[in-house]
């Protein structure tokens, strides 16, 4: 069986973080294994309250499983600081991880924040450079380039400035753009593909991105081509939200269960 490695969050509600992520595996058919950057109080109704583990701690989780499992793809989630993401950066090349999928999670749906301020240029500098592909939504995406969030620019103007930090490929999402189509661009340098599905009217989103990432991570995993990988986890995604979990009083979690492809 396929391992693959997510370092995240962990999500007292269980809609995102490393509870989506395991979630997203298992639907998947690999074996997730878990490294924790932080604990968190929340639930469909936002953050409450979260607490960082110290980087050296991250670096005694990595260490135990990289010296035990054989990861064919690994993601990243909240990262919180930036001793985490050098944490991080230092035994992703310690070990030689490949296939690495970093979700810049900076900003729950709920609109509180995930990532200290004076950890974006490590995040940049650092860790995307390492990354087989980073999975930012439009909003993050203008937030790493250090654009306004009100700033009228093109997806595809977006990813090719964020290419430029290093990564391979660029997924930009832009489902939090307006219209009733939810446009996401791939780009690997030449050339973009697009990626278009219908909005679907629901604000029970909880745990998308991370989700989006987990299935882009464990299809990898399995040998998929990066673009075979997020085609496949859109339509995973895209199902998950329809489908939803009515758990909470708040933005609800998408359906982690949902069954697609072969």
């Amino acid at each position: 069986m396929k391992q693959v490695l997510t370092i995240a969050g962990s999500d007292s509600g269980g809609g995102a973080g490393i509870q989506a992520d395991l979630k997203t595996m298992t639907s998947f058919g690999v074996y997730g294994a878990t490294v924790i950057t932080a604990v968190t109080a929340q639930n469909t109704l936002g953050v409450q309250g979260f607490e960082a583990l110290s980087g050296g701690f991250v670096q005694m989780q990595l260490d135990s499983v990289c010296s035990d499992l054989n990861f064919s793809a690994l993601k990243t989630g909240m990262l919180a600081n930036s001793d985490i993401i050098r944490a991080v950066v230092k035994k992703v090349k310690e070990y030689n991880l490949d296939n690495l999928v970093v979700d810049p999670v900076m900003v729950a749906t709920s609109g509180d924040l995930l990532l200290a301020k004076e950890a974006n240029e490590a995040l940049k500098e650092e860790l995307i450079p390492l990354a087989k592909v980073i999975t930012p939504n439009l909003n993050e995406a203008k937030f790493l380039l250090g654009k306004g969030m009100d700033e009228e620019v093109s997806l595809e103007k977006l990813a090719e400035d964020l290419y430029k930090l290093g990564s391979e490929y660029i997924l930009v999402k832009g489902g939090h753009g307006d219209g009733q189509v939810a446009r996401d661009i791939l780009y690997d340098g030449e050339d973009f593909i697009e990626f278009k599905t219908q909005r679907i009217d629901t604000k029970d989103t909880h745990g998308t991105g991370c989700t989006l990432s987990a299935a882009i991570a464990s299809n990898l995993a399995l040998g998929y081509s990066v673009e075979d990988s997020v085609a496949r986890s859109k339509e995973f995604i895209t199902k998950a939200i329809k489908e939803g979990c009515k758990v909470g009083r708040g933005n609800n979690p998408v359906n982690h269960f949902v069954k697609v492809g072969n």
